[in-house]
């Protein structure tokens, strides 16, 4: 190479045992070739299980904020048709949205009309439903119509500044998304809230009655039938009411039907004060203890490892507490307590679990662990899909309705 050339650095001298091979990397070359363990792409591009962790929990993450953006923005591009639609429709026809958005939006709403010819022409338009002007508007263009047009839209809106504060928090989450960047937790969780706020606002979710006491949760409502009925999962009591306080659970029920030992979540989490006003504000409430005199009680003292008799008082004195409630209703008829005596198997407070607004807590009696500490189910009663599918089946919170029907059926009242 001459002196004006580039010189690259000498290669490996080791001896390769291969003086006459062809295939030898000559001297002064370099060799770009590394390595590589069967079934690995490379070290420097491996993923570890650290790595795989961090992506798994970008895309669950992503993935749940896709979900409430996609509500969103569907529910939000149904609300701006309903509005102005009838105003713009009877004069330009297909070409409405175009007039709706005006001088204003002549760039945009131009943009969206190219990519719907580009959608017709490659045939990515699988729905025709969605072969229309307004199915291309990004939601800031969307925004942007309801503001331009806040007229229309303030009869069926109370406030204009929440609709845009709401969107403004989802723009930051919309940005990291459609980027495929990292999301926080924190910016999750407040693209939640803000899109459940606006949901709201916009009068979506109402076709869910119990969602006044439980919110439906995005993912739920799209999935939640493959686990019948089980909407949440808390490892605990402690953990439930701190997501679902008694409040939330109880507060403003018409029927309130609980089963289980000493049925602690109600007594010590909801005041007589409170059962009082519910009683007769026309709740209708059915209370099943566990005998505090029976067989049952001693045998789950023996699997606590508790004090013997200390169980049993402790249920006796759930069950005054609720005799001194019904003391003073005008109606003690419609506060009705009974003890069973058989063995226990669950505890579960069904609200308003015989119409289609029922929610219910659900726990299992573990050997070793007492009440506080079992893991609580929440499930979502009513119109849920499973309930009526093709085989006839029936989520949990009917199976465990009915198990509180025979258990009624089969004890006895407390005077």
């Amino acid at each position: 190479m001459g002196s004006g050339g580039l010189e690259l650095p000498p290669g490996d001298t080791g001896d390769t045992g291969h003086e006459g091979n062809s295939t030898d990397v000559p001297p002064g070359a370099v060799s770009l070739a590394r390595p590589m363990e069967t079934g690995s792409i490379g070290p420097e591009l491996d993923w570890n299980a650290e790595a795989w962790l961090e992506v798994r929990t970008r895309a669950q993450r992503a993935g749940r904020a896709y979900i409430w953006l996609n509500l969103v923005e569907q529910r939000l591009r149904a609300v701006v048709a309903a509005v102005l639609r009838p105003i713009y429709e009877p004069v330009h026809g297909d070409d409405w949205v175009v007039a709706a958005a005006g001088p204003a939006g002549q760039e945009w709403v131009q943009r969206a009309v190219a990519v719907r010819e580009v959608s017709r022409r490659k045939g990515y338009l699988l729905d025709p439903a969605d072969d229309n002007v307004l199915s291309f508007l990004t939601l800031p263009q969307l925004r942007e119509l309801m503001v331009q047009h806040w007229p229309c839209f303030e009869p069926y809106i109370d406030e204009r500044r929440d609709v845009e504060l709401a969107l403004d928090e989802l723009e930051v989450t919309r940005n990291v998304v459609s980027r495929n960047r990292a999301l926080s937790e924190a910016v999750l969780g407040q693209a939640e809230r803000a899109s459940a706020k606006l949901l709201e606002i916009l009068g979506a979710g109402s076709d869910v009655p119990s969602a006044r006491r439980l919110p439906v949760d995005a993912v739920e409502d799209l999935i939640g039938d493959r686990y019948a009925d089980v909407v949440a999962v808390h490892p605990d009591r402690v953990r439930l009411l701190r997501q679902f306080p008694a409040e939330d659970l109880f507060g403003g029920a018409r029927r309130l039907d609980a089963i289980g030992i000493g049925l602690n979540l109600l007594v010590q989490n909801f005041s007589g004060r409170r059962l009082v006003r519910l009683a007769e504000s026309g709740c209708r409430v059915r209370l099943l203890f566990l005998n505090p005199a029976s067989s049952a009680v001693k045998r789950r003292e023996r699997e606590l490892g508790i004090k013997r008799g200390e169980l049993s008082r402790a249920v006796e004195m759930n069950i005054l507490h609720m005799r001194r409630v019904r003391s003073r209703l005008r109606d003690p008829g419609a506060f009705e307590i009974q003890v069973f005596d058989e063995t226990p198997r669950f505890t579960a407070y069904l609200v308003d679990g015989d119409g289609s607004d029922g929610v219910a807590v659900v726990q299992t009696y573990l050997r070793r662990t007492r009440g506080m500490e079992a893991p609580v189910l929440v499930l979502r009663g009513g119109n849920r899909v499973l309930k009526a599918d093709q085989n006839g089946e029936v989520g949990l919170f009917d199976t465990y309705r009915e198990e509180f029907e025979v258990a009624w059926a089969d004890s006895r009242p407390v005077s």
